[in-house]
């Protein structure tokens, strides 16, 4: 049994403590011999393993969530953890019991199995060859990476919007718990970036009290459907902004459809968006890949920051170096 570390774990666990990466080695060591070792983290097809920190010296306890095939295991992420820290499979179930019990109607059913492990496996991917890329090529970009969220941080914000996060938005969570950016640029397409959680919830809350203050749910219902004013839907959860402090626009993920939207603050039309958060994140490790053949935008440095050619100052351009291959 092959067991594969990706550069970014190695440098994540580098991060946490002197003692983390031989944690992490012994680890992985251990899973060439027992492959099904630690339990389900609540996503499918990932396993999580729990380390004592105190079993290595200068290391945090750590979880470290791998996926097993039938040659091979690749950890797929390495955060701090609490070792009593209850898993985000259980909070969710707890939650669904909650709302079956208030609403008295059955939840709806959960995706594929063998779905959703297919989806893990894209964003997790997808999310890798963005950041590989930033760590060769753009180091100040990669550290304005935030750490993984943790599952109880995940639960925390699912209970506080009052609906259930989709799978592939909570492995990017898992992976990443936002983008503080790097001179004020984010990472992704036209420089914006992943927001924060907390950034999630407030807007979240934001639109959600715009859409009631509006009255246009009941305005809407004396509306032909093509003239239907629509603010905000429950399940639409923003994902990306404009930039890392600047949330007056940006994407929002669709949790009833599993497609991208636009909004802004103004309250303007929402946008559709033909990318899932899948074929979005591919779209820019593509062209970050081969910034030749970018057509949606034109990656480019300013010293160790990624910049995104349609969200740049034309003041800076002259700084701007435009990628080749």
């Amino acid at each position: 049994m092959n067991v594969e570390i990706p550069p970014d774990v190695r440098a994540i666990a580098a991060q946490l403590g002197v003692g983390v990466p031989h944690a992490l080695k012994a680890v992985a060591g251990r899973l060439v011999d027992d492959p099904d070792m630690g339990g389900p983290s609540g996503l499918p097809g990932i396993r999580t393993v729990t380390v004592d920190g105190d079993v290595f010296e200068d290391c945090p306890a750590l979880a470290i969530g791998y996926i097993r095939e039938p040659d091979r295991i690749e950890i797929r992420y390495l955060r701090t953890a609490n070792s009593t820290e209850p898993s985000i499979h259980a909070h969710a179930q707890d939650r669904e019991q909650d709302q079956d019990r208030e609403h008295g109607q059955d939840q709806a059913q959960p995706a594929d199995p063998a779905v959703a492990a297919v989806t893990v496996r894209e964003i997790a991917d997808a999310w890798h060859r963005i950041t590989r890329w930033l760590q060769r090529n753009a180091p100040d970009s990669y550290a304005a990476l935030r750490f993984g969220a943790g599952p109880a941080a995940i639960a925390a914000l699912e209970g506080d919007l009052g609906i259930q996060t989709p799978v592939e938005l909570r492995v990017l969570w898992l992976l990443t718990a936002g983008d503080d950016g790097a001179n004020g640029w984010g990472c992704l397409p036209g420089n914006r970036a992943l927001m924060t959680l907390d950034a999630v919830a407030a807007v979240y809350r934001l639109k959600m009290t715009s859409q009631a203050q509006s009255n246009q749910d009941t305005l809407n219902a004396d509306r032909p459907e093509d003239e239907r004013i629509t603010v905000w839907k429950p399940t639409w959860i923003p994902v990306v902004g404009l930039g890392p402090a600047d949330s007056t626009s940006g994407l929002y993920l669709d949790a009833a459809t599993g497609y991208l939207g636009s909004w802004s603050r103004y309250n303007g039309a929402p946008g559709e968006e033909l990318d899932t958060l899948v074929t979005y994140l591919e779209e820019a490790a593509d062209m970050l890949d081969a910034p030749a053949l970018a057509t949606r935008d034109k990656p480019g440095l300013i010293g160790g920051t990624l910049v995104w050619l349609s969200g740049i100052d034309p003041t800076r351009e002259d700084r701007w170096q435009p990628l080749t291959g």
